[in-house]
């Protein structure tokens, strides 16, 4: 029987088709071939884009110098010109200009590798220039938030293939941030469905300090998110463990992805006074279509619980 499930804290709801459910490899998606002929993350073609910004040397072996590199993006959806204030006009007309800060992590020289296939030392040095990124942007005149992502394959919106994480800093609080720091109250309602999470059919992977879950009400086939168990605000708040703990999680989630060839979104949602950090990692294997734009209610065909079991698997 279908279920209609409310999100835990937003008004949000998904029906589980239970009915249409279909087994993990019934989603495998196909492989998309990687051959470009002129990569513009690969060593070599650095100046194919902007002047970096930085870059990290984890491995004197590494081609050109470098094992991660980051600079602005080249095609910004944000510029740092003009008004970042939001004005209003004939009580309809709100806007301000698209102001901010668009910047390219590209997260290692070679082609051929996922985020995935990098060690869990590898991706907590990429989490930590996440980190730096965000205390630096935060700090621009006119930026109020920080968005950091990750688009994985064509039908999740990457248009270079090369893997890479993205920067957006803007002059706005996402209106998700807003509702889930509105919902969040005195007592973080997270740290609540953490550890029933953690004991529940939907839980997925843990350690020390993280936990991993497929949320009751997920949008997506095999969506998951991943926590701190300590209640932390911001990745700028992480200690070393933590970086260290969160990297192999978010390495065995990625790892059981690539099992399917699953193109996924990953963004990480911080809090600006109390949200419960959080990772949100959404793969792409099924298609919205009319009911979910005319309704805002999402049917999804994989039960967080079944998705669970592949992740435990």
């Amino acid at each position: 029987m279908p279920e209609l499930r409310k999100d835990y804290i937003l008004n949000r709801y998904v029906i589980i088709a239970t009915e249409r459910g279909k087994r993990p490899d019934q989603f495998k998606a196909k492989k998309t071939s990687k051959q470009v002929k002129n990569c513009f993350f690969c060593p070599g073609n650095e100046n194919l884009t902007p002047p970096e910004i930085g870059r990290q040397l984890l491995d004197a072996s590494d081609v050109k110098g470098w094992s991660i590199r980051y600079f602005p993006n080249k095609f910004p959806a944000v510029h740092q010109e003009g008004k970042p204030d939001i004005t209003t006009d004939n009580d309809f007309f709100t806007y301000a200009d698209a102001f901010g800060v668009h910047e390219v992590i590209v997260e290692t020289p070679d082609h051929n590798k996922e985020l995935a296939d990098l060690s869990p030392d590898y991706i907590s040095e990429i989490l930590k220039i996440y980190k730096q990124r965000i205390e630096i942007l935060s700090e621009f005149p006119g930026v109020k938030y920080v968005t950091v992502f990750k688009n994985h394959g064509e039908t999740a919106g990457t248009s270079i293939i090369h893997t890479h994480s993205q920067i957006i800093a803007y002059n706005i609080v996402p209106v998700i941030i807003q509702e889930k720091e509105e919902k969040s109250g005195k007592d973080c309602p997270y740290c609540k469905i953490i550890n029933i999470e953690k004991n529940s059919f939907r839980r997925c992977f843990e350690n020390n300090s993280m936990i991993a879950f497929t949320p009751y009400a997920s949008r997506f086939p095999f969506e998951i998110w991943i926590f701190p168990k300590r209640h932390v605000i911001n990745i700028t708040r992480f200690n070393e463990d933590e970086f260290i703990e969160l990297a192999e999680i978010l390495k065995k989630v990625l790892l059981k992805l690539k099992e399917l060839n699953a193109p996924y979104n990953m963004y990480l949602h911080y809090g600006i006074e109390k949200l419960h950090f959080q990772i949100v990692i959404a793969p792409r294997l099924a298609k919205w279509a009319g009911f979910e734009f005319s309704t805002g209610t999402i049917i999804n065909s994989m039960p967080p619980e079944k998705a669970a079991e592949f992740y435990r698997g």
